[in-house]
């Protein structure tokens, strides 16, 4: 099965996203340590929660294209229908 540049693009900025989650989380972990345990935990928990927001977005633009190539594919076999039925 063949990808678009558009399907090519969302996956590569869907496995970008989960890169950065990991090591962003690990980052505002340790740099916010020095502020505290509790605080560091809910800057930790707020990162990743604002980062999978994001994930979800793209993964609702990936849905959203295959929603609508299979829209189109059921129009198109609608149309054909009308047409033999219009022949008949």
């Amino acid at each position: 099965m063949q990808k678009d540049t558009y399907d090519r693009i969302i996956s590569f900025l869907q496995g970008a996203s989960w890169a950065l989650v990991l090591f962003g989380a690990f980052f505002t972990f340790k740099f916010s340590l020095t502020f505290g345990l509790s605080f560091s935990l809910f800057s930790t928990l707020l990162f990743i929660a604002v980062s999978l927001f994001l994930i979800l977005l793209l993964d609702a633009l990936s849905v959203n294209k295959q929603r609508l190539v299979e829209s189109k594919k059921q129009t198109e076999l609608l149309e054909k229908l009308l047409r033999t039925k219009e022949e008949d």
